[in-house]
């Protein structure tokens, strides 16, 4: 009982069973004509869709290639959002001399990127990569930054007090207290990954499930449409799901919690 209780806690019942309540409802609704339009499939026909595609193999190649861009994407704009974020929020000077830059580079939408990257590097990988890793380092660099010049000055007399070197205090002190900081926007920026390699593959390259997807729709297919746009939310879970247990395992301290997602 114990072991059930623990799961219910780490499980959003009540979301899953509003998600089972919508999707009956949805194909009540088409299967008995209710709700007619002529390019909306019922789930069932969505869930035959996507078992045929797995059943085929057809979707797995789109799926990797996905999943690559976005994780490869992710972990590079982690590593330079993480080491400039540092930089900038333990050095005073940077931070002056830098911020108002950030603040106009990080505000341009990702989107209007797209056909400048499509101009530079053509439809390829490279194209996918330079959008995930350009808007995802912002998201972890601003929270990186935030982290760290949020430290409680507290913390910081006493490292000055048992005269620790900046070293030190960077790797005992400033880090640690900044890291739930840091994997929040490591969070933000995984999801944002996976959305900008979904739009780069729907415009600009012919590989993946946003390239998949839009096939889907130009052939009139919207059971498939619909599968890969289950595939790419399920996708996303996993992804947030994975991240989640990583840093649970990481940082105790941080904890899993209840994900209302």
């Amino acid at each position: 009982m114990a072991d059930v209780a623990r799961w219910s806690t780490r499980v959003n019942l009540p979301g899953l069973a509003t998600m089972g309540a919508f999707v009956a409802a949805w194909e009540g609704l088409v299967g008995t004509g209710a709700v007619d339009f002529e390019f909306l499939p019922a789930p069932s026909g969505i869930a035959d869709a996507l078992w045929s595609l797995v059943w085929s193999g057809e979707i797995f190649p789109e799926l990797f290639h996905t999943l690559r861009s976005a994780v490869v994407g992710w972990m590079i704009a982690s590593v330079l959002g993480i080491a400039l974020g540092a930089w900038l929020g333990l050095s005073d000077t940077a931070w002056r001399y830098s911020m108002a830059s950030i603040e106009v580079l990080r505000a341009i939408p990702p989107i209007s990127l797209v056909p400048v990257a499509l101009l530079v590097f053509g439809f390829s990988l490279k194209m996918e990569l330079t959008l995930i890793v350009y808007v995802g380092a912002w998201t972890v660099l601003v929270n990186t930054v935030d982290g760290v010049r949020s430290v409680r000055p507290e913390l910081l007399d006493v490292t000055r007090m048992l005269r620790m070197s900046r070293l030190t205090t960077i790797q005992k002190v400033s880090l640690p207290a900044a890291m739930p900081s840091i994997v929040v926007g490591l969070r933000l920026a995984l999801s944002l990954a996976l959305v900008l390699a979904v739009v780069a593959e729907m415009i600009g390259n012919p590989s993946g499930l946003g390239n998949a997807l839009v096939r889907a729709q130009q052939a009139l297919q919207p059971e498939q449409m619909f599968a890969y746009v289950v595939t790419i939310g399920m996708l996303g879970v996993a992804l947030n799901a994975a991240l989640r247990l990583a840093s649970a395992r990481a940082f105790p301290g941080l904890g899993a919690g209840t994900d209302p997602s």
